[in-house]
């Protein structure tokens, strides 16, 4: 990176484009802004820039589209795309569209530059990803927080690859949907998905339904039969429930993921094992292997590409968002159309869902049913959901320090020097405050004075803070009229 790249901008938003514009020259950049694609081609006719930076939709076209063009015409330049259409689809046709990364609004400015700086490293190594093939399907995750967001740029960045993917989370989250979602989106998705939950397997059974069986290899194996591995043959094998896999199984999982090859049980001919494996758990496999539960080798073979997924308390804002879904799927399969009355959305929202995203989707259905008329109300939830209807586990002080316990034992297995390097207490500070500031600002209507007082805050320091933190209110205020 040099204080002469050049980055150009595209955007509608003239707000966006000067507090964008102002955040990347404090960087040393030289910013070129214009707010359509007709400008941005005329731009481009005068040269290239060092990076392009564009948002998806604008006045005379889809972005998505021209930077797809770009990407074919000019691969070495760097494409980042901005887009308030936070979705799955929306991230992985960005990665199609040959994109360097994508941004969801309302983004962070640190984070935009971060990105920046890494599509100005990646040209100037030549380094270039190829797109996957496109595609037309139907998308079965649903969710705009932040949490999600960081989901589908993870899936968007490995659907074009084999690498072998460990999903984590709590039942309920949908850990078979991201393994579905990886599948279809990618390569295999013409070769059969194939999933095998190893908790609901006998033990001396598994080997057998992994790799298959010859006839007479065991009492009542009367006929050859085929194991999963055979059957996912160029597709996607899904093991859920991984943590609950035999130690003796285990053994030999590790060796076909060493080998590529296995033989069936009681067999002799060796087979190539041509599969993408998704694993998937509800447990900490790390602390398996701490008690000696689960193979540490096995562990790292399956660990390449970590997605862990939020529980729904952590996603709130995308509740009313599925269960809307959930409601509209249930009309579709023959059930009563049902609508939320703001009183019952707002219960929802402050449940805690301990079952996660299929408890949601389980009382929606049942109420679709049940429910008497066709908006439903708050009371209609609390009887369906009984006493805990709107409470929480643990009170809001024990959530936050178990947040702050998640994030340290993270730190200290991702970053065991950050622990002892000083900078600790300072990140911590500013992971925090973003969240409660944003929070406030949503609040209050993005009104300065009013979240300022709520924080107990003097408004010229939450000013400071927020540029500091490079929160513009009157952007925020925008994008929250726009999405209305």
């Amino acid at each position: 990176m040099t204080d002469t790249s050049r980055i150009l901008l595209v955007d509608d938003d003239a707000a966006i484009r000067t507090v964008v514009a102002q955040a990347l020259r404090r960087e040393g950049h030289a910013v070129q802004t214009v707010g359509t694609l007709g400008q941005l081609r005329a731009e481009l006719r005068a040269g290239l820039p060092d990076v392009l930076v564009t948002d998806v939709v604008l006045p005379d076209g889809d972005g998505l589209e021209m930077a797809a063009k770009l990407n074919a015409e000019f691969p070495d330049l760097p494409i980042i795309v901005l887009s308030a259409r936070n979705t799955l689809t929306t991230a992985v046709r960005a990665t199609e569209a040959g994109a360097f990364d994508y941004l969801p609004k309302p983004f962070d400015l640190d984070t935009l530059a971060l990105a920046v700086r890494g599509a100005l490293a990646r040209r100037s190594r030549g380094a270039e990803e190829q797109p996957v093939d496109a595609i037309d399907s139907s998308l079965p995750l649903i969710g705009r927080s932040p949490a999600m967001q960081d989901v589908y740029r993870v899936i968007a960045r490995v659907v074009a690859t084999d690498l072998t993917v460990l999903v984590t989370g709590e039942s309920g989250t949908g850990k078979e949907l991201v393994a579905r979602a990886i599948h279809d989106l990618g390569r295999r998705r013409r070769a059969p998905f194939i999933a095998l939950n190893m908790a609901a397997i006998p033990r001396e059974l598994i080997e057998a339904e992994l790799f298959g069986h010859e006839r007479g290899a065991f009492t009542g194996a009367a006929q050859r039969s085929a194991g999963k591995f055979e059957q996912a043959a160029g597709g996607t094998l899904f093991l859920d429930e991984i943590g609950d896999m035999p130690m003796e199984a285990q053994t030999r999982l590790l060796r076909v993921l060493q080998s590529g090859e296995f033989t069936s049980v009681g067999g002799a001919r060796v087979i190539r094992a041509d599969v993408r494996i998704v694993a998937a758990t509800n447990k900490t496999l790390a602390a398996q292997v701490q008690s000696g539960q689960f193979r540490e080798d096995l562990f790292y073979r399956l660990n390449v590409v970590p997605i862990a997924l939020p529980p729904l308390r952590e996603r709130r804002q995308d509740v009313a968002l599925l269960a809307r879904h959930f409601l509209d799927q249930a009309a579709r399969d023959g059930l009563p159309r049902k609508t939320l009355t703001p009183d019952a959305q707002e219960l929802l929202e402050a449940h805690d869902w301990p079952g996660n995203v299929r408890e949601l989707e389980n009382l929606m259905r049942r109420v679709a049913v049940l429910g008497r008329d066709a908006a439903i109300e708050a009371g209609d939830l609390r009887g369906a959901l009984g006493d805990t209807a709107g409470r929480t586990t643990a009170q809001p002080d024990a959530d936050l320090g178990d947040a702050v316990r998640a994030w340290l034992r993270r730190v200290a297995r991702e970053e065991p020097v950050a622990m002892e390097d000083g900078t600790l207490y300072d990140r911590l500070i500013s992971d925090v405050e973003r969240p409660l500031i944003e929070a406030m600002l949503d609040r209050h209507g993005n009104n300065q004075l009013r979240a300022a007082k709520a924080m107990g805050l003097n408004r010229n320091t939450l000013r400071k803070r927020l540029d500091e933190l490079g929160i513009d209110p009157a952007v925020r205020a925008y994008h929250a009229e726009k999405e209305r």
